[in-house]
């Protein structure tokens, strides 16, 4: 089985449209907002520090690199579960983990955006 065919949708109860926009709220909540206003808040806020201790201790043992690896590391395991409750036919799980990305990303946005204005 070659990758093109492991990643299609097709004979699955998975509409590929909303699938797709699923994960592009995913991105945009927690890959670009909550990866882009961590790093920033990192950077920019002295006095506060990551609150989760396995982002934390990405950042301590390698930087900005190990915290924004290890964030793309739990989105890209978040795709491959719903990817795969897809393939297994599973109506709706596969939009779960992105919602709930989408959800705590746009929260943990705001919330970043938050201490940044109390902290910079």
């Amino acid at each position: 089985m070659n990758v093109r065919t492991w990643l299609s949708l097709d004979g699955t109860p998975v509409t590929e449209r909303r699938f797709y926009w699923a994960w592009i709220a995913a991105t945009a909540g927690y890959g670009v907002g909550d990866v882009v206003t961590t790093v920033a808040i990192v950077v920019f806020a002295s006095g506060v520090t990551e609150g989760n201790p396995a982002m934390l201790a990405a950042l301590d043992s390698f930087g900005l690199a190990g915290l924004v690896a290890l964030k793309l590391t739990v989105f890209g395991l978040c795709l491959a579960i719903s990817q795969y409750s897809a393939r297994m036919g599973y109506p709706v799980f596969p939009y779960v983990l992105p919602g709930l990305l989408a959800l705590v990303g746009v929260g943990l946005t705001g919330y970043n955006i938050w201490l940044m204005w109390l902290f910079a």
